[in-house]
């Protein structure tokens, strides 16, 4: 993971260094305790994180009272309730009120906590998070980023909507690209990124009504949202140099995030097959060891683990739900960063942009209009 962001003189000043981050316990496959091992392998790494971890009291207290060090930096809040990967969204809203996911997400409503993070249900989670937080002014469809490996310098590219709605009209993918320059810029420290719209071609006539007026209402935003607009991008561009905001919308950004992680642990098995296959390609993976450990760590999902809400009243991360510790620890790390920077104040100024960005053409037109009616 990239260091945190540079400062960005139209959005905001930087927070604090101490930071408090909201920590769902109970909502991965693999039990609080995994939770508990991420928190802390992220305490050890940054003295300036302390955490709220929300679950049953008696539980997280056996457990992070094994960690002297961590006992002192973590405030334990007792939940019952735990919402299941089974649970649907609308049955969560009517009775998660003692959940531990509740919990997590209102510690950042309450603004003792910057970033809630939780391994749980995501459409749940989504849920609650629009319901406790609200959206943001002028937002219609928030949306899901995650980080995808690249070839790009700095290792990743963000994509979004990653599945948050399936759905994305026009003026919400001119929000998912304000939105997605803005978290390049704090979470990976590009100072003007690239951002793409996904299509089936880089040809300006190709692709559905949708994204040629999204194209048409994206390029003229690009200089006073403080980013290049490149254009259509191909599925190829997903994990190429040549874009590093891919915006899409979330039926699209889903398929395509869950085709690569198939994919990548598909030929992640296929390299372990074929160095089984002999003595000598078994002799061949030991004199490869260290590149080979190199690779894996590069594509390791565990260290990109982490998509992020955006278009909220607060910042929520997604972690995996099969996330280990190390999965936890790096979406407690990507937490860090982006309230380090101040990310969600940045992040408000750019979408606020964005609704005087898609105002100015439609006064206009009103004008037009207005002066055309009279004069008949």
């Amino acid at each position: 993971m990239a260091t945190s962001g540079q400062a960005d003189s139209t959005d905001g000043a930087a927070g604090p260094a101490n930071v408090v981050i909201s920590v769902d316990a109970m909502g991965g496959d693999n039990g609080p305790a995994t939770v508990v091992a991420g928190i802390a392998k992220s305490a050890e790494k940054n003295p300036d994180i302390r955490f709220i971890v929300h679950g049953p009291e008696r539980e997280l207290r056996r457990l992070i009272g094994r960690r002297r060090e961590l006992a002192a930096r973590c405030d334990i809040r007792h939940a019952d309730g735990v919402v299941t990967m089974h649970d649907k969204p609308s049955q969560v809203i009517r009775s998660a009120q003692d959940t531990s996911m509740w919990s997590a997400v209102d510690s950042v409503r309450a603004g003792e906590a910057t970033v809630a993070v939780s391994c749980g249900n995501t459409g749940a989670l989504m849920a609650l998070s629009m319901m406790r937080l609200r959206k943001l002014p002028g937002v219609n469809r928030p949306a899901i980023a995650c980080l995808w490996p690249s070839r790009n310098p700095q290792g990743f590219n963000v994509l979004l909507d990653c599945g948050a709605d399936i759905r994305a009209d026009a003026p919400d993918l001119l929000q998912y690209a304000m939105m997605g320059a803005s978290y390049a810029r704090n979470g990976l420290g590009l100072e003007r990124p690239r951002v793409g719209l996904l299509n089936v071609g880089t040809e300006e006539h190709k692709g559905r009504a949708e994204l040629k007026l999204a194209h048409d209402l994206i390029e003229p935003a690009a200089e006073h949202g403080a980013f290049e607009y490149v254009g259509f991008v191909e599925g190829g561009d997903i994990m190429g140099a040549r874009v590093d905001v891919i915006v899409t919308d979330g039926f699209t950004g889903n398929i395509a995030l869950k085709t690569g992680e198939g994919t990548a642990k598909l030929v992640g098995d296929f390299l372990k097959q074929a160095f089984a296959n002999s003595v000598m390609s078994k002799f061949a993976a030991v004199l490869a060891m260290t590149s080979l450990k190199r690779l894996q760590k590069r594509i390791d999902p565990r260290r990109v683990n982490g998509g992020v809400f955006l278009g909220l009243n607060g910042t929520v991360v997604k972690s995996h739900g099969s996330a280990d510790a190390t999965g936890v620890s790096a979406a407690i790390k990507l937490a860090f960063q982006l309230a380090q920077s101040g990310f969600h104040d940045r992040l408000a100024a750019r979408v606020a942009q964005a609704m005087r960005e898609q105002k100015q053409p439609d006064e206009a037109a009103a004008s037009s209009s207005a002066v055309t009616g009279a004069a008949s």
